[in-house]
């Protein structure tokens, strides 16, 4: 059974309307479910096939209100890239030893891992402990850089990696409901933006099919994606 919190948010939504993207942000962040501050995220479903490698969306964004979390970044270098990542913010910071802790001990106490182009041979060892977990450093997403400074304080910043997934849906947090309707609707915004940026040049139609906006323990809130796109438009 839904809590009664719950079901007086519900209660405020019409299920068979899509909202437009302000709207649809009142709606959660007027709706308090949990005793914790609960992340909001989107979920964006694309017209995409992920089974193509050209349709395969993934991008990173910087959210401009961050995303209300700590997250502890492992940087992997050495020499002088060390001190620049320390100075940087870095919460780990090392090369060999970190990663032979992550293979023998399974030591996982980080939320993103970048590396240094150099330590990448070594680095790869670790894919099928930080692969699975979404936690391998990529090129694309700005994480196997030389600018190490550059890419630990983007990450403390508020920077996200998305990807679609075999459904061809991207979900991704764009902050806590403490943050407020005008912060997470920024959040949300930037988010949608930067999918817009990557559309493939394969994707026919539609590029976006369904927004969906929630918080962790709320109701979902159907976007108007007609609308989003018309925001997200580009050439």
């Amino acid at each position: 059974m839904a809590g009664k919190k719950y079901r007086v948010a519900a209660e405020r939504i019409d299920r068979s309307r899509r909202y437009p993207l302000e709207e649809a942000m009142k709606l959660v962040a007027g709706a308090t479910v949990a005793k914790f501050d609960e992340t909001v995220e989107l979920a964006v479903r694309l017209n995409v096939d992920p089974r193509q490698a050209d349709q395969n969306v993934r991008g990173t964004v910087v959210l401009p209100n961050g995303t209300g979390r700590n997250v502890r970044v492992l940087v992997l270098a050495k020499g002088e890239k060390e001190r620049e990542a320390r100075e940087a913010g870095a919460d780990y910071v090392g090369g060999d030893e970190l990663i032979r802790k992550i293979q023998e001990e399974n030591w996982l106490d980080f939320d993103r891992v970048v590396a240094t182009p150099d330590v990448m041979g070594q680095v790869g060892r670790l894919g099928k402990i930080l692969g699975p977990r979404g936690l391998m450093p990529n090129p694309k997403t700005g994480t196997v850089t030389f600018d190490v400074a550059k890419a630990v304080r983007e990450v403390k910043a508020g920077k996200i990696d998305y990807r679609v997934d075999k459904a061809g849906v991207i979900h991704a947090p764009v902050g806590k409901l403490s943050f407020g309707e005008a912060k997470l609707l920024q959040n949300a915004q930037a988010l949608l933006d930067s999918v817009a940026k990557a559309k493939p040049a394969s994707a026919k139609g539609n590029y976006v099919k369904s927004i969906a906006l929630s918080s962790t323990m709320g109701p979902g809130v159907k976007v108007d994606a007609a609308a989003a796109r018309s925001l997200t438009a580009t050439t």
